[in-house]
């Protein structure tokens, strides 16, 4: 069709009349053909769907009848529905009107109850004061407070004959008047004589009067009286105690947990009164009350604390030696020792608060948690509880008291490591002299007890004091008795650890022996404070882990990062050994090395087959070489930790290899000769695998390597090892020294070695 319309267009445009030429003529011919065609199928196309079409319509015309049944059926059905909608609005609006008539039955009645319970509250309230019941008259004055009395006015209004009513409403407001002064009375006189029963009797009144607050307050204090006078008898009983006395020395932490014990105990005991009569969410305000007699009696303990143990006095002394003032009396400086039992019992009183802290806060909390209130809520009230203990008195004393026992406990860490290392010595027999274990000791004394305190701050400044303890001031001492170095010299060891005995450790550097013994002494000690460190760090952070469950997730990472600063001290003690080592080196290994490894050049490895099998029999060198390493070896082996003579034998295996090297490249070989080092190398190689634990096969791979070198029959054999497909070995030679080395052998021809691809 389309090209039917193309071709009219055609004609359209051109006109039949215009068509004189018999080109043009044929063009619009066979134009009119194609249109014919395209007509032609259009119509076949039609005439093929002509069945399908008259199927559907006479499908169509029988539906027909059909459709009219349908469309009778909805104008029925549309009928019924407009009828049941009616019929549904009429019955719903009968139910409406007994609805309001019911709550109108409903509201009389209530008005009727409210009546009578207005007439029986009346007369019940009479009798019950008559016969002292006043349980049961605060029930009924509970029970008309609970009515409106608004509605109650209204019905006196509505009701000529209100004047009953109004009469019972000014009896109970007298009554109730009456019954509130009466349980007031009754409640202070039962707190003068002590009678506990009467006044949780009355305690329970308060509330049905409507007086919570003042209910809570009178009882709270109540109980401030007892917890005071319970508190100062456990505070002179204190005092009086003698100093021999086996707990004399923890009296006041003995004595603030009295006090906390006393409050915990009164919480718990008096918690379900609080919640069954009161309500929920009271608790907070009794224990607010209970805080503040906390708080004063927490204070007097304190104060008597620092007053008799002479906190403050003691404390200046050590601001001032701390800040590097120096009296011209050397008494005046404070002993260490007279500190440690005062920071002990200083720690156990932060602890014992912060237990106590801890329970307050847990009975707060599932007290508020059982509260009908939205989350939000919730959470306002616990930030509430938060501040309050994070702001009380209690709180502000022992924070005052943890920051100067902080500044103490510095101190006395401080101190008592620098003797320890003044003390130091060393037993005959030890690899290790005593300062080591009493340094660590002390340390871990000192940062456990912070970690005891239950304080996280004061956890992490002593980690830190630590921290800096260990990689400044004692990693000095190890480094300066290092820095001196290893003397030269013979070395009797007898007569090192009799000179050290006699002057005591780290006198006599003067003198070879004892100085020789001091270094290896301190390599010792270095590696072992390696160890000691990774093992206070595991210590220490189980004992935080242990004691510190309670934490939020901001405090636990803070302690995490004080500990992983205590595990990088090991990097400064390595780099300390690793500087001890390489002097050990240089003193004791290379220069007595290098004129052994020299008798390698004055051995001939040029060698005929009868020199080769004098050679098996007696080897001049490496027996040799082997008994002078032995016996240098042993002069260590008993003096140096394992690990340390593990060291030694590793820089000794990288010296020996550095010289044998350089002694092999100055050397010529022939076929034999190679084969002789080669066994020369294995038995050096045996003996050091023999006296360490470690590794040292591969230190020697440049070595095996020039020896296979040295063994090929033919140059073209190396052709068959080199290569990353061709062998097994990966090459720590490169293709110059490959050539080298093959130029050492006197057999081999330079021609062919320069002809190598390697």
């Amino acid at each position: 069709m389309k090209m039917a319309s193309a071709t009219s267009s055609v004609f359209d445009a051109m006109g039949v009349q215009n068509l004189t030429d018999i080109s043009d003529i044929q063009e619009a011919f066979e134009q009119l053909c194609v249109e014919e065609q395209a007509i032609t199928d259009d119509i076949d196309g039609l005439l093929e769907k002509q069945t399908n079409l008259e199927a559907k319509m006479n499908t169509l015309q029988r539906q027909g009848q059909n459709l009219q049944l349908v469309h009778t059926d909805a104008r029925q059905l549309g009928s019924m529905i407009s009828f049941t909608s009616d019929l549904a609005e009429n019955v719903s609006g009968k139910v409406r009107e007994l609805d309001v008539a019911k709550n109108r039955v409903q509201i009389a009645i209530q008005r009727v109850n409210d009546i009578l319970d207005l007439k029986f509250c009346t007369d019940g309230v009479q009798t019950a004061l008559q016969s002292e019941n006043y349980e049961k008259a605060a029930g009924h004055i509970h029970r008309y407070l609970s009515l409106d009395e608004k509605v109650l006015k209204q019905v006196i209004a509505d009701n000529k004959e209100g004047g009953g009513i109004d009469l019972s409403i000014g009896l109970l407001h007298e009554a109730e008047q009456n019954l509130k002064a009466l349980v007031r009375e009754k409640f202070d006189s039962a707190i003068q004589s002590g009678d506990r029963g009467s006044v949780e009797r009355f305690f329970k009144i308060f509330p049905l009067l409507g007086l919570h607050d003042e209910g809570l307050e009178k009882f709270s204090t109540y109980l401030r009286t007892q917890i005071a006078n319970k508190a100062k008898e456990s505070l002179t009983l204190a005092l009086s105690k003698d100093s021999t006395d086996r707990r004399a020395s923890v009296v006041y932490a003995d004595t603030i947990t009295i006090l906390f014990e006393d409050i915990g105990k009164s919480v718990e005991i008096h918690q379900p009164l609080v919640e069954t009569y009161y309500g929920p969410g009271r608790l907070f305000t009794l224990m607010q009350s209970l805080q503040q007699e906390c708080d004063i009696q927490a204070k007097q303990i304190v104060e008597s604390f620092v007053r008799n143990r002479e906190f403050d006095t003691r404390a200046q002394q050590v601001q001032q030696s701390l800040r590097g003032y120096k009296s011209s009396n050397p008494n005046d400086k404070l002993d260490p020792r007279d500190l440690d039992v005062m920071l002990a019992e200083c720690t156990l009183l932060n602890t014992r608060t912060e237990l106590y802290l801890r329970f307050v806060k847990r009975r707060i909390i599932s007290d508020i948690e059982v509260l009908d209130e939205d989350v939000a809520t919730k959470q306002a009230r616990q930030a509430e509880l938060d501040r309050f203990l994070m702001n009380c008195q209690l709180s502000r004393h022992m924070q005052e008291l943890i920051g100067n026992y902080i500044m103490m406990e510095e101190y006395f860490m401080h101190e008592t490591v620098t003797k320890a290392v003044s003390l130091d010595s060393l037993d005959s027999g030890s690899q290790t002299s005593s300062m080591v274990d009493d340094i660590f000791f002390i340390v871990k004394k000192c940062t456990r007890r912070a970690i005891s305190s239950g304080s996280t701050d004061c956890a992490c400044a002593m980690l830190n004091h630590t921290s800096s303890l260990l990689e400044g001031s004692y990693r000095d001492v190890l480094y300066n008795k290092l820095r001196a170095g290893y003397p030269s010299g013979s070395f009797d060891v007898s007569q090192a650890y009799s000179m050290l005995q006699q002057g005591r450790f780290a006198t006599s550097t003067t003198d070879t022996n004892a100085a020789k013994l001091e270094f290896l002494t301190t390599l010792n000690n270095t590696e072992v404070s390696i160890e000691y460190t990774q093992a206070l760090k595991k210590s220490l952070g189980d004992e935080c882990s242990s004691k510190n469950q309670h934490l939020a997730d901001k405090e636990r990472e803070k302690l995490e990062s004080c500990l992983a600063d205590l595990g990088n001290v090991t990097h400064k003690f390595k780099d300390v050994l690793e500087y001890g080592l390489s002097q050990l080196s240089t003193s004791a290994i290379k220069p007595r090395l290098k004129p052994w490894v020299d008798n390698f050049l004055s051995t001939s490895h040029n060698i005929s087959e009868e020199e080769f099998s004098n050679y098996e029999a007696n080897d001049p060198f490496v027996q040799v070489f082997i008994i002078n390493l032995e016996q240098l070896l042993n002069e260590f082996k008993d003096l140096l930790t394992p690990a340390n003579y593990d060291a030694l034998v590793g820089l000794l295996t990288n010296e020996v290899t550095t010289q044998l090297e350089k002694a092999v490249l100055k050397s010529v070989f022939n076929r034999l000769g190679g084969l002789q080092y080669d066994k020369e190398l294995r038995s050096l190689v045996g003996y050091l695998t023999s006296v360490t634990q470690w590794t040292i096969r591969d230190k020697f791979a440049r070595l095996t390597q020039m020896a296979t070198i040295l063994n090929l029959e033919r140059v073209s054999e190396i052709l068959d090892y080199w290569g990353s497909n061709s062998g097994p070995l990966t090459w720590r030679l490169t293709p110059a020294e490959v050539r080298q080395v093959l130029s050492l052998r006197i057999d081999f021809r330079t021609e062919d070695i320069k002809r190598l691809k390697l």
